[in-house]
């Protein structure tokens, strides 16, 4: 098969399984100019569907580092209300949103963090109410890759650009099931074995987790009636929808102050156009209290600086050492794709959806239970294949979950 046909499976991919688009709905994409071709087959396949209009909002990398390096400080600090509004009013209709990331990685490696920090801030403030309805899936999204230059250049350093997006792509299709001859039916099938986890950790009800790797040792606590999840989502109107593509992780929420040890980050974190690496960071009681980084130390505790939640974990996801992403034995430089190889954690924001009948409850019910709120949502991955991970029964009895990195 060649490039133009995948890529056109592709695009089917993320509007029929992605987000699932129905006949009547908009659809917001929002992508880099990298992307075009991709979008506009997006498009194509979403208007066929009945797409009721594909909304398109654009960025570039390059005019984004200009406004990080240059626009006045008071510009960082804000976020348009014209533009918070319309994608309030767009979710509130029902849009369906899917994301396109065609990374630059380090792009924003000689960029000021205090500036990034304040612009990305101030954006995800002014987003506050449209992120909501992703978070509590009150609308269907999906996030989904695109091959750039630059990202594959800094993959394949040494194949001339043209081979290195070739094989980058080679990979996404690889790692997306698009090579395969009906990738949907594939994706059927894979979340059908990722059910059989959710129903067996969701029939345990674990109180706890205990992580062990070099450089780890670490407790986690599980809130009362939490949710294991993992591929598929489903809106209040029965739409089911894929929200991560690839993904192979299936994961919950922790109790917000029942965090405690050090862990140690086994790959880099691309946060913000900028590199974290060979990171630490020690929880006493649910909170961060140190962190050590011999890359983007900065940057991490910028990170951590965003609000008080952001010290606090929202995500505790699990994926197998085996999985096809690690085998593939690539660091993407892009935590979408990254996740899936590995083990890991999230800082920030927790998903409603995680604890039962979460998705109803107010900011304060969901404080209540646990639940961490923050504006910020980052994960980074600690999984390898040293990782053992025991789990604490309802009765205190504790039991093998992971082993050398995999299911035990």
């Amino acid at each position: 098969m060649n490039f133009a046909e995948q890529l056109d499976k592709y695009a089917k991919l993320a509007v029929k399984l992605g987000v699932n688009l129905q006949r009547g709905q908009l659809l917001i994409v929002r992508s880099s100019i990298d992307a075009a071709p991709l979008v506009r087959l997006i498009a194509k396949h979403a208007y066929q569907i009945g797409a009721k209009r594909v909304h398109v909002d654009w960025s570039d990398a390059e005019t984004g580092k200009m406004t990080l390096q240059y626009a006045p400080g008071e510009t960082l600090q804000s976020f348009p209300q014209w533009i918070a509004d319309g994608y309030e009013e767009m979710a509130r209709s029902g849009a369906a949103v899917l994301n396109i990331l065609a990374p630059h990685p380090g792009l924003l490696a000689d960029v000021d963090a205090e500036r990034v920090a304040t612009e990305a801030k101030a954006r995800r403030t002014g987003l506050k109410a449209f992120n909501e309805y992703v978070s509590a899936s009150r609308i269907s999204w999906s996030i989904v890759a695109y091959a750039n230059d630059a990202w594959a250049q800094k993959l394949f350093p040494g194949l001339d650009v043209n081979a290195a997006v070739e094989k980058l792509w080679e990979h996404i299709f690889y790692i997306t099931r698009v090579d395969q001859a009906d990738p949907i039916a594939a994706w059927k099938k894979h979340t059908d074995t990722l059910a059989q986890k959710l129903i067996y950790l969701n029939q345990m009800q674990f109180r706890q987790l205990h992580y062990r790797a070099p450089g780890t040792d670490l407790t986690v606590e599980l809130p009362d009636k939490h949710l294991w999840l993992g591929g598929g989502s489903k809106t209040p109107g029965g739409t089911v929808f894929m929200p991560n593509i690839p993904t192979e992780e299936v994961f919950t929420l922790p109790r917000k102050d029942g965090v405690n040890g050090v862990v140690k980050s086994t790959k880099p974190l691309s946060y913000a156009g900028q590199v974290i690496d060979d990171f630490s960071m020690t929880f006493v009681d649910g909170r961060v209290t140190n962190v050590e980084a011999k890359q983007g130390l900065e940057t991490l505790q910028k990170l951590l600086e965003t609000d008080e939640g952001a010290r606090y974990l929202g995500e505790v996801a699990l994926v197998p050492h085996d999985s096809p992403i690690s085998q593939l034995g690539l660091v993407f430089d892009e935590t979408l794709i990254d996740e899936n190889a590995s083990n890991h954690l999230a800082l920030g924001q927790a998903y409603p959806i995680c604890i039962q009948d979460g998705e109803q409850m107010s900011e304060d019910e969901l404080i209540s239970h646990g639940v961490n709120m923050s504006l910020t949502h980052v994960d980074f991955m600690i999984g390898s294949e040293a990782m053992d991970i025991d789990a604490q029964t309802s009765d205190g009895t504790w039991i093998p979950l992971f082993r050398n990195g995999n299911w035990a």
